[in-house]
């Protein structure tokens, strides 16, 4: 399967991609025609192509899911950022394992796209969303269970950990661990969020469940290239 239908096939069983893309991309299209009465006289416009920008945070504020407006260093934005962030290094991560020829492209396309929906969750505060918002952008268990079964599925095939592990083991690897470390940050960003009650706990979970998976992943990555992963020796600093 090419990686283009993998990613496709993994963003169709993503839950809730219908509404990661609402909160995500607000375009504002516009067409307009002229008649004079006379359906055969009518005039049509070329429909605009919608732009990129939108200039509506020149001043320091954005929307977030559920309309509300607020300024760009709020805990929700810096959430959200690294969430992108993390997917985008995962984005990464893929490239240079299909390089390898690693099977596990579908489930990091997957990921992907179910970041989607912990981005909704982010920007969807429980105490001012809507009850159809909510509907939306709920996040349930059932990821968390799945990211745990794959997990446990790589660490049967690992030898047992000993040492600490340095970042290493191939590009594959190492990107990976990359995207582990950004992951840890994703999800301390949520902590407030989550405590505040304004996220729900499943989506701070997904994430610390994910930082666990891509480690085992980044291990098997190099286990089944047949790199050698840098173990941490302390250096003699006298």
């Amino acid at each position: 399967m090419s990686p283009a239908a993998l990613r496709l096939a993994a963003c169709v069983r993503g839950q809730r991609a219908g509404a990661a893309a609402a909160w995500l991309w607000s375009w504002r299209s516009s067409s307009s025609s002229n008649t004079d009465g006379d359906s055969s006289n009518a005039k049509t416009e070329k429909p605009k192509t919608p732009k990129i920008y939108t200039k509506t945070g020149d001043k320091g504020f954005s929307s977030i899911f559920t309309g509300e407006r607020r300024q760009k260093d709020d805990y929700v934005f810096e959430a959200l950022g690294s969430t992108d962030e993390l997917t985008s290094a995962i984005g990464l991560a893929v490239e240079f394992c299909l390089e390898q020829g690693h099977e596990f492209g579908e489930e990091l396309y997957k990921i992907q796209c179910i970041l989607q929906d912990v981005g909704s969750n982010i920007a969807t505060p429980i105490s001012s969303a809507r009850e159809s918002h909510l509907k939306r952008t709920t996040f349930s268990e059932k990821p968390v269970i799945e990211l745990e079964n794959w997990i446990d599925r790589y660490t049967e095939q690992l030898p047992p950990l000993s040492n600490f592990i340095l970042p290493s083991g191939g590009r594959c690897s190492a990107t990976l661990h990359l995207a582990r470390a950004i992951c840890r940050r994703a999800e301390r960003s949520m902590v407030s969020i989550v405590r505040a009650g304004e996220a729900d706990q499943n989506a701070a979970r997904y994430l610390n469940r994910l930082s666990d998976y891509l480690f085992t992943l980044a291990r098997y990555a190099a286990m089944k290239e047949g790199k050698n992963e840098q173990i941490y020796k302390r250096i003699n600093q006298d």
